[in-house]
């Protein structure tokens, strides 16, 4: 790994880290260098996770966060700085999809999807980017948004409304965080096979969808790493306000 990419002495908090590809990303982090704060509303399960970043030398601290909730995300923020110091790095990762058609959609339904997925977004990223505005040395937010930002998929109304949603505040937070040194930038990932849905791709519906990706195969997890690791790093300086696709093609069809 060249020096851009080191993240050695930064700080980084991951939301939704419990599981999928919030751990993944909280696991890469942490082999680049970086000490990692693990989010999750239930903190019980990132219990082992954190476990497994120390015994790989690494370091973290695991605290419960409702990205939901103003008050929980400002108490897991500052157990995040005392235990590891100031952040230098989040990467906003929670979210959710509820699957049902729009017409059985109920409001519930939205503002949990909502909440979770834009709200929550703004609130982390809006907390953690005060804390860097007064310490006046920057850093980085990564926000995990979709190639459905863009694309849209039927059952997945509000899910594809919310990532569009986060697309947008990106680019509102990069423009006005600019000067404050803060880059604020996304990641969409494709169809990338995890634990929660690698069943679903097995089937005759998930394989027509893998044929119609240009590369012709689900992404995996570390496909991600990339991605990752330049917006978190300084290989990123000059960047702000971009969205990296990482979806095998999809977009292109």
């Amino acid at each position: 790994m060249t020096t851009k990419f080191d993240l050695a002495g930064k700080v980084a908090l991951v939301t939704g880290a419990s599981q999928g590809l919030g751990t993944r990303f909280a696991k890469t982090l942490a082999d680049a260098g970086a000490a990692v704060g693990l989010a999750a509303r239930q903190a019980d399960k990132i219990a082992d996770l954190k476990t497994e970043i120390d015994q790989a030398g690494g370091s973290a601290v695991s605290v419960r966060m409702d990205v939901t909730d103003a008050a929980s995300v400002a108490d897991a923020i500052t157990a995040v700085e005392a235990g590891l110091g100031p952040i230098d790095v989040l990467v906003n990762n929670a979210g959710i999809a509820i699957t049902k058609p729009f017409l059985e959609m109920e409001e519930a339904d939205y503002d949990q999807v909502l909440d979770t997925n834009l709200k929550g977004c703004f609130l982390v990223g809006q907390a953690v980017a005060r804390r860097m505005t007064e310490r006046g040395e920057g850093g980085s937010i990564i926000n995990i948004t979709s190639i459905l930002s863009t694309e849209v998929m039927g059952q997945l109304s509000t899910y594809c409304a919310s990532k569009g949603g986060l697309t947008q505040l990106t680019r509102g937070m990069a423009l006005e965080l600019a000067r404050a040194k803060i880059r604020v930038n996304a990641i969409a990932p494709g169809y990338i096979e995890t634990p929660i849905n690698s069943e679903f791709f097995q089937g005759p519906t998930g394989q027509a969808l893998v044929k119609s990706i240009p590369q012709r195969r689900l992404g995996q997890e570390p496909d991600l790493d990339g991605a990752l690791l330049l917006l978190a790093s300084d290989a990123s300086a000059y960047m702000t306000g971009s969205t990296i696709t990482v979806d095998g093609g999809f977009v292109l069809r």
